[in-house]
């Protein structure tokens, strides 16, 4: 396949996310790579930040792809209704309540005019992949937006906390993500951030020691990778140890 033929299926996330994306590496194996080997690659837990994650990124890049998301109105996921429909569906579904609230939150950074114009403006690409070697190994990854006005990658987050989303921002690796995707795409990265709770909004730009802590994980997950999962491989996974000085 041509690089052109690669990235016209990694736009499909059923290939992106699946077993044709896995011969890339991306900055979702960072975490496991680095605390718990033992489970790269292993599919993890479906979780409710994780729905609601990306029921607010498809609100406010991909609206057409919304009626792939159920909503059921119940007070809470205990309810025999929701589990009925739940086993129905096969997966984790939306409330009514929760919906709502990622309605006002996407409304709430879509009216700001300052966010607005820069993530529609008008050329802008969403969802773009991107493959591309970096320390001699295969990586990918998606952008949410690409501003070629401005010639910036827009990465939207929600936070539980927006004064602490600079440390949070470390704790989920968004260090190597922004390491990563500038690698990628070869343009700067900034957070367009809202507070889950509070609805307040932040723009976070990338130091150059946010992105040097990013690059110092992306070497110790390359190294980890390299001795346990590689072609090279000189160790196996199941003797792994999990080593540190107190």
């Amino acid at each position: 396949m041509t690089k052109a033929d690669i990235l016209k299926a990694l736009e499909d996330d059923s290939k992106y996310y699946g077993e044709f994306g896995q011969q890339y590496l991306s900055n979702s194996d960072i975490g496991k790579l680095l605390k718990n080997p033992t489970q790269f690659r292993v599919s993890s837990e479906f979780t409710k930040p994780m729905l609601e994650g990306r029921y607010f990124h498809t609100k406010i890049l991909e609206p057409h792809k919304l009626d792939d998301f159920q909503v059921v109105d119940v007070a809470s996921r205990n309810t025999v209704r929701y589990k009925e429909k739940e086993a129905e569906v096969g997966e984790m579904l939306l409330l009514k309540k929760e919906k709502e609230h990622l309605d006002f939150l996407c409304t709430k950074m879509t009216s700001n005019m300052e966010m607005c114009d820069l993530i529609y403006e008008e050329g802008n690409q969403f969802e773009v992949p991107e493959i591309q070697k970096i320390m001699n190994l295969d990586w990918k990854g998606k952008a949410d937006i690409i501003n070629n006005g401005s010639e910036l990658i827009i990465d939207i987050k929600t936070s539980s906390d927006i004064d602490k989303f600079m440390y949070s921002a470390k704790t989920y690796n968004y260090d190597s993500q922004a390491y990563i995707y500038q690698r990628l795409f070869n343009k700067p990265l900034v957070f367009f951030v809202i507070d889950k709770r509070t609805g307040r909004l932040g723009i976070f730009d990338c130091s150059s020691t946010f992105l040097s802590g990013g690059q110092e994980k992306v070497e110790r997950a390359v190294e980890v990778y390299t001795k346990f999962f590689s072609n090279e491989s000189t160790e196996d996974i199941n003797a792994y140890i999990h080593r540190q000085t107190l």
